[in-house]
């Protein structure tokens, strides 16, 4: 009788073993992908700025936010949270890759964050770019008429 005792024991012990380990799991790959963890920490980190759509990468790490005045941000998952970057007019350089799907940026005013970033679809890796390609002009040069220079 004590061993079947012991053996009912050991069983669920190894079955909750197996449940906690799969919940575990779960949790982490979930969150590599928490689109409401990411509109909170850029909302912290950026009070006075109104996002309008926000794009994860494919594997979940980064995140391109689309602000309300056309201006956009960026944020990198730190495994418990997101490092949040506000991208300033002529602090990006982006190059294409070779698949389409993405693109390779360098922050000029932040070199930690630079790296490739690839997308579900190349048309949402096209909608980020010309939201950097937006950005990438300070607000004087895109308001400037043609053939006029800005003046600093």
């Amino acid at each position: 009788m004590a061993s079947i005792t012991w053996i009912v024991i050991l069983g669920l012990v190894a079955l909750f073993a197996y449940y906690s380990t799969r919940i575990a799991k779960r949790t982490n790959e979930d969150s590599l992908h928490d689109t409401g963890l990411a509109l909170l920490e850029f909302g912290r980190a950026f009070p006075n700025e109104a996002i309008r759509s926000l794009h994860t990468t494919e594997d979940g790490n980064a995140v391109f936010v689309r602000l309300h005045d056309n201006k956009a941000g960026f944020m990198r998952n730190m495994r418990s949270h997101y490092a949040c970057h506000l991208i300033e007019p002529g602090t990006v350089r982006v190059r294409d890759l070779r698949n389409g799907r993405g693109f390779a940026i360098e922050f000029l005013d932040a070199p930690f964050h630079n790296g490739e970033f690839t997308f579900a679809s190349p048309l949402e890796a096209a909608e980020v770019s010309l939201w950097l390609l937006g950005n990438y002009v300070s607000s004087a040069e895109r308001d400037a008429p043609s053939g006029a220079i800005p003046t600093a």
